[in-house]
């Protein structure tokens, strides 16, 4: 396994990209992420039971789902610059509509608004990211931009859940939506035009590029295993809160000690994860840490009334796990596709990832049971299905590894479609 001889070392620009992706994704996880936190509020206030709290979570993955699809074709014809700053401002928008929701009707609106333009912008983040790193530093990065989800642990979850038990749960979301504002107007003033894959030959039909990206062999394997990835978080995020007050016997008030523990830890194993995927390997660091996610998820979903101190701790390690999957996984795929390809690929994934977000929080509905203020039902079967998925995932990228590694050495993978080195994968892993 060859490895770069030695790190790569960023210029000031390059590390002050990294902090301005971190903090955008902080702002776009955390307005994802506070709905669970958020769930036995909302549910209790509005009145809504579980099955129409999955659907407020889908519908922000089903419309991020048809916006990425929308937008794959002209991903790759404009600065990506340009098209962040598009996506933020509805993202704004549609956080603030949050905000404002006077019924669940609203809110389920509000929430297809916000994905509309939400979805899009991780995906146009990782072209960035594919567009200005070299493959093999991609990890670090990577790893640095993941710790936005343990800054949402950290600082915004916990202070969402304060301003909603002060002002509501409407609160979090007005909150959102003011520090987003801000991040926008730094985008717009630091980050430089991002349009060297402008000069290479580009596609100009939308819609053929859209289905020439589609149909490429090696593009489907990347979008399957995009798909599966996207399974674990969706089914088990939406109803996190609600099984720790209702079946774990955390109280409500207590729930941000939970977050804050979990997200701390985080902050220090998304940059290590990165960092060891760079050194020992992608694949490896992806299987090792789904390994261990898919035992701690199964031992997770079946707990009944636990202590809080052995709650933060299985949180901390699933956690932990979940980021080594995650962070050696983008890196991973972020090699797939050509530069002239990149944001088209990246936006379908988005959007692959998103629908079967979607379909997974609405199934999980379906597959969890309540009645009144008791313990939810039947949540293991969550669990197996999430094991299920993960061990899946093991397979299927090993064979998205063996193909980066393939065009590293210059080589066609078998049975896929030849194309072109991507950008910057100058080494394997």
């Amino acid at each position: 396994m060859a490895l770069a001889s030695a790190p790569v070392k960023f210029t000031r620009y390059q590390v002050a990209v990294v902090a301005i992706l971190a903090f955008l994704q902080f702002t776009v996880v955390l307005d994802f992420m506070i709905l669970s936190p958020l769930g036995a509020m909302l549910m209790r206030d509005l009145a809504v039971v579980p099955a129409q709290f999955g659907l407020v979570v889908s519908a922000y993955a089903f419309s991020a789902a048809i916006s990425g699809l929308l937008a794959a074709g002209f991903a790759d014809k404009f600065d990506r610059k340009k098209l962040l700053l598009f996506f933020y401002t509805g993202f704004v928008v549609g956080t603030l509509l949050c905000g404002f929701a006077p019924s669940y009707a609203f809110l389920l609106g509000a929430r297809a608004v916000t994905g509309l333009f939400g979805g899009v912008i991780g995906s146009i983040s990782m072209a960035i990211v594919a567009d200005l790193f070299p493959l093999e530093a991609r990890g670090r990065v990577m790893g640095f931009v993941m710790t936005a989800f343990a800054g949402s642990q950290v600082l915004g979850i916990p202070l969402g859940l304060y301003i909603s038990n002060a002002w509501g749960w409407h609160a979090p979301f007005l909150m959102i939506a003011a520090v987003s504002a801000v991040v926008g107007v730094v985008i717009f003033t630091t980050l430089r035009p991002v349009d060297a894959h402008l000069h290479k030959r580009v596609d100009r039909r939308p819609l053929h590029h859209l289905i020439t990206t589609v149909l490429k062999p090696r593009h489907q394997w990347g979008f399957a295993a995009t798909m599966l990835l996207a399974l674990g978080g969706y089914m088990l995020m939406p109803f996190g809160s609600a099984f720790s007050v209702h079946n774990l016997g955390i109280p409500l008030e207590k729930l941000p000690m939970i977050y804050m523990a979990t997200g701390v830890a985080a902050l220090f194993a998304g940059p290590l994860m990165g960092r060891l995927s760079d050194s020992v390997g992608k694949y490896r660091t992806f299987a090792a840490g789904s390994l261990v996610a898919i035992g701690l998820v199964l031992y997770y979903t079946r707990l009944g009334v636990t202590p809080i101190g052995v709650v933060m701790a299985i949180n901390i390690a699933m956690f932990s796990a979940i980021s080594a999957r995650m962070v050696s996984a983008q890196a991973l795929a972020s090699a797939f596709p050509a530069p002239q390809d990149r944001g088209a690929y990246m936006s379908i994934s988005s959007s692959m990832q998103q629908l079967a977000g979607g379909v997974a929080s609405s199934c999980a509905g379906l597959l969890v049971t309540q009645s009144g203020d008791g313990p939810l039902g039947h949540y293991e079967r969550l669990g197996y299905v999430v094991a299920t998925a993960m061990a899946a995932t093991i397979v299927m990228m090993a064979r998205i590894d063996a193909m980066v590694r393939s065009d590293a050495r210059g080589k066609p993978a078998p049975a896929a479609e030849p194309a072109s080195s991507p950008a910057g994968s100058t080494a394997a892993d």
